[in-house]
């Protein structure tokens, strides 16, 4: 079965359980995973680490496995979804009415309606957007339920053609009922309340809207249709009723029913245009289906225009007009006519709905209530859920549970109509304002997401210093840390995201402020992404923007605004030097890591950014171990012991974990066995309870270390494995290399040379490509003595 049909299928699905469609990086996986795909794979080619595709598939596996009551996995889920896939095809097939080809995939309507019925509503109204197919439904179900007689009455498309409800009566009672009207309104109404308590008839009451007013109630010339559908709404009659509408109707003193018609299902498409057209292309019909929301009037009218001007090519339609989705005369005139009525009844709302066209709906693909609040900055709090309601109740908006999001045609309009006012970058700054200020703490990635959709409007004004200041803005985090949302943003394992949102801020903006920690936290994602020389060149450029504005400002008047900027950049170039001698330890140049970390020492001990020292002091008692100078190093790492555990707040431990356990890492090198064991517990605890796998995976190599060195090689592996299986999970590549070497000692020490040599190969790989050849080097040398101890075996 086609992979895309799966995909429309599962999206479906996902939307009834959730109100939400698939995101990108979901559609990704679950296309993937279905070609065999591993999810290393899938994180290269989406751009993101192997750790959040794990993460995302395995929600996603959960979420199917409650919706279909089967459990889902990687392994069985190309089976199961294409079971159920087919299976669902051939009921929608096998239900469709054989006499009316056109109207297709309302079984569960059907179901829907006869529920409410069985329930004793009376009326129902039958509501939705233009073009989803409302009459047509309400047509075949009177015409099948068996009635004795089906009454007919197609309201009027201008307000002053509208008839009077008193006509309508006497017509049904003359012409259907053969009975004279009495010479009141309210005699009819009553003769035909008789009629309809004595035999079972249908009514239907076509395209209400006309009739409506802001309210949704009857307008005021037509206030008798209110007693009408007040004798339709009586339990003694024997009639059922079916209203369409575009609009609400919120008449209190009726008792009525409202269905929101929903779009027609990909399978319902794929039958339709299945009966039409010699040949469809399942992945195009899937974009088309998505793209029009499954409106019934759009199905039929794409499928006339490829058969008409395209021969029936449905994939060179949609190439031509894809950019477009209104590009149909049709299609054009059928939203466009909604949206100015709405603009004559509504103003406020049509202002409304145009500014929503502003919101992107992907990553975060549906607006919470206060995202729709916000818009409305000139109109009293009080009146704001009114006008909101008012779009709920025009069918204009899609909502669900308290969540906003726009059909992709009404959107395109309401976008266009946005950019031709003078309210274009008013809506961006105001939107973007929203997402910044909606979140204060960033514990998921949903949080982190929504946060960065502020950068897009920026973006879409060309407010590039801006969308820089979103990148840079810091929150708390889950890792009880004050950082910016790029450095969280990465740590989350969003890295292809903060990668591009960087890049194509530092090519456009104009703010040295801005550039050098941009350039910061960039030099981080070529670290963890194994790009060390990139990462370096990244802080050198720190380091040089920082140092010319600092000579600059030096030349001013100290005032307190250049106080603060002069300790920002301070702080700045002294991190862009403490990363980059980290980056050093990781390339193995140990001399030119421990002149970084020593010019970090000098520059910040005992000033405003001592805490920099401490954790220079830390890196550089580790160096010392490496390089064989043992006294210093253990020097070093009792004054850190003193100043990262004892002299530190508890709350301020938890943001120096990485250094933490950098320190642990430092007295499994000594030989200071209980001291590191002491250590790494602690960073251990710390990093479990706040998920940094990172500090995690580190530790538990540190711990391997420790317990090879002590002969307890079960509980060395046993940590050796926990410690890759996460580094693989969160693409540390740095890290990853230094854990394949160190397990690769561990079966040296087993004498288990043939393991050894699998995993110093794999470092040796990882190393290369990282283009660190003392590392290379390093594994090399061990490598060898593993080789010639196997030669005299």
């Amino acid at each position: 079965m086609d992979t895309e049909a799966v995909l429309a299928w599962v999206d479906t699905l996902v939307f009834a359980k959730t109100g939400e469609r698939l995101n990108t990086l979901q559609r990704t996986i679950l296309q993937q995973v279905l070609h065999g795909k591993k999810y290393l794979k899938i994180a290269e080619s989406y751009g993101c680490t192997e750790g959040h595709v794990k993460d995302v598939s395995s929600q996603l596996w959960r979420l199917l496995s409650e919706k279909l009551g089967e459990k889902i996995t990687k392994v069985n889920c190309r089976v199961v979804l294409e079971q159920r896939v087919r299976t669902a095809v051939l009921q929608a097939v096998s239900l469709a009415e054989p006499e009316d080809a056109n109207f297709v995939g309302r079984t569960m309507v059907i179901a829907h309606l006869n529920t409410l019925i069985q329930q004793g509503s009376k009326v129902i109204v039958i509501q939705g957007e233009g073009g989803l197919g409302k009459t047509t439904l309400a047509q075949q179900y009177l015409q099948n339920q068996g009635f004795d007689l089906v009454l007919e009455l197609l309201m009027a498309k201008e307000t002053q053609n509208i008839i009077p409800a008193t006509r309508v009566v006497e017509e049904w009672l003359k012409q259907d009922f053969q009975q004279e009207p009495g010479l009141e309104f309210g005699v009819s109404l009553e003769r035909l309340k008789r009629q309809l308590s004595t035999c079972r008839v249908g009514v239907l009451i076509d395209n209400l809207e006309p009739a409506l007013d802001q309210q949704g109630q009857l307008i005021e010339p037509h206030r008798s249709y209110v007693d009408l559908l007040r004798v339709l709404t009586d339990p003694k009659v024997q009639s059922i009723t079916l209203i369409t509408s575009r609009d609400r109707l919120c008449e209190p003193e009726l008792n009525i029913a409202h269905y929101r018609l929903p779009g027609l299902d990909w399978a319902a498409w794929q039958q339709f245009f299945g009966n039409r057209l010699v040949s469809i292309d399942l992945p195009t019909l899937q974009m088309m289906h998505h793209a029009y929301g499954g409106n019934a009037k759009a199905m039929g009218i794409l499928c006339g225009s490829i058969q008409q001007e395209f021969d029936g090519d449905m994939t060179a339609y949609w190439q031509e007009n894809h950019a477009d989705p209104l590009a149909a005369t049709d299609l054009k005139n059928l939203v466009v006519s909604q949206i100015n009525r709405l603009q004559v009844l509504d103003p406020t709302a049509h202002r409304l709905l145009c500014r929503l066209g502003c919101y992107r709906y992907q990553d975060v693909p549906t607006i919470p209530t206060q995202g729709l609040l916000c818009l409305l900055w000139e109109v009293p709090d009080s009146q704001r859920r009114q006008i909101v309601a008012s779009l709920r109740n025009r069918s204009l908006v899609e909502f669900h549970q308290g969540n906003y999001w726009l059909h992709p045609v009404i959107r395109t309009e309401a976008i266009a109509r946005l950019r031709a006012s003078d309210e274009w970058e008013t809506v961006n700054h105001r939107i973007a304002e929203f997402w910044t200020e909606s979140i204060q703490t960033i514990n998921t990635t949903k949080d982190a997401l929504q946060a960065l959709e502020a950068y897009y409007h920026y973006v879409a004004i060309n407010e590039f210093d801006l969308a820089g200041k979103v990148i840079l803005k810091s929150r708390n985090n889950q890792w009880q840390q004050f950082l910016p949302l790029g450095s969280t943003l990465y740590r989350l394992g969003l890295i292809q995201p903060v990668f591009t949102a960087i890049t194509h801020v530092i090519h456009n903006s104009q703010s040295d402020h801005n550039l050098s920690e941009l350039y910061n936290i960039l030099g981080d994602i070529y670290w963890i992404s194994g790009k060390i020389h990139l990462a370096v060149k990244c802080q050198e450029k720190v380091i040089a923007i920082t140092t010319q504005s600092l000579e600059t400002l030096e030349t001013l008047v100290h005032t307190r605004e250049h106080k603060l900027h002069i300790y920002y950049l301070k702080m700045l170039k002294v991190d862009s030097l403490l990363s980059m001698g980290l980056y050093q330890i990781d390339l193995w140049e140990l001399t030119t890591a421990a002149q970084l970390f020593q010019e970090v020492i000098s520059i910040a001990e005992n000033t405003e950014h001592h805490r920099w020292a401490e954790k220079a002091t830390v890196c550089l008692a580790l160096i010392n171990c490496f390089l064989g100078l043992r006294e210093k190093s253990y020097s070093l790492a009792n004054d850190s012991y003193d100043s990262l555990l004892n002299k530190q707040p508890p709350e301020q431990t938890g943001r120096l974990a990485y250094f933490i356990q950098i320190l642990g890492q430092t007295y499994v090198q000594l030989g200071d066995f209980e001291k590191a064991n002491e250590i790494c517990c602690q960073a251990l605890l710390f990093a479990e309870a706040s998920h940094y796998f990172q500090v995690k995976a580190k530790t538990l190599v540190s711990l391997a270390e420790m317990y090879r060195q002590q002969e307890a090689f079960e509980l060395a592996l046993a940590n050796h494995t926990e410690a890759i299986e996460l580094m693989d999970k969160i693409g540390a590549k740095c890290d990853l290399a230094e854990a394949y070497f160190q397990l690769g000692i561990t079966y040296q020490k087993l004498k288990k040379l043939k393991e050894s040599e699998i995993n110093f190969n794999q470092a040796i790989r990882l190393f290369t490509e990282m283009e660190a050849p003392k590392q290379v080097e390093k594994v090399k040398r061990q490598l060898t003595k593993a080789l010639d101890i196997l030669s005299q075996q």
